[in-house]
């Protein structure tokens, strides 16, 4: 198995996991909010500290490309390019909805295997990113942008069981139109989640460019100007 540096910021968390044989060797996380820019760098320093004191060396480098915090999905991928080209090792890109979907995976251990996952992820007002997986961690819905209502999603309710989870699940409660939904509570990802499929991706070669990989933002970047200095005009 290999060792990998897990980077995680799609969030307001900020975690990086050093993980090996399916082991988390050593984590840091920072859960006071937009601390990216600050928290990163050292804590994937105090990572590479603890691979060479154990007189190991990193396989790969894997990052959460979103959706998520515009912001720190760049602060994230930056920094993963950066530490992969200076180690000569891969880059690993791993969508930051199929993180969530394998951590609820991990949580219950009493699914029966055909439910529908759909973590969703804020983007304020009544939009979420979003997408529907299965066990197989298949897009059964493409990921993408949705503006919920109460038709949001409703072609997955006649058939099985469908799993509502992320930051933006819980302002679906009030319009979901189904029968069969659940929410599960405090599914949002961390870099120590990413281990499953950063190994995964790494024995199956599923590599993303160095140089031209760019955050899956799913949505353009869009500026707005405060009104005050609208109205100061």
């Amino acid at each position: 198995m290999a060792l990998i540096i897990n980077i995680e910021t799609s969030s307001m968390t900020c975690s990086v996991a050093l993980t090996k044989d399916g082991v988390v060797e050593f984590q840091l996380e920072d859960t006071e909010g937009m601390n990216h820019a600050v928290k990163l760098a050292p804590f994937v320093e105090r990572c590479m500290d603890e691979v060479n004191r154990k007189g190991e060396k990193l396989d790969a480098v894997a990052v959460s490309l979103g959706p998520g915090s515009y912001t720190g999905l760049r602060i994230g991928l930056s920094l993963a390019k950066g530490l992969a080209f200076s180690l000569g090792v891969p880059l690993i890109g791993i969508s930051t909805l199929q993180i969530m979907a394998v951590k609820a995976m991990f949580r219950n251990l009493e699914w029966q295997g055909d439910e529908i996952l759909v973590p969703m992820v804020d983007a304020r007002r009544m939009e979420v990113f979003a997408g529907a997986i299965d066990f197989r961690l298949s897009n059964i819905i493409e990921e993408g942008p949705v503006i919920l209502d109460e038709g949001s999603f409703e072609n997955l309710y006649p058939y099985r069981k469908v799993v509502f989870f992320g930051d933006g699940a819980a302002k679906f409660k009030g319009v979901y139109g189904g029968q069969n939904g659940e929410w599960l509570e405090n599914i949002n990802p961390h870099a120590r989640d990413m281990m499953a499929l950063a190994e995964k991706y790494f024995q199956e070669n599923r590599f993303i460019d160095v140089a031209y990989s760019t955050p899956n933002y799913l949505k353009e970047y869009q500026t707005t100007i405060p009104k005050n200095r609208v109205l100061n005009k």
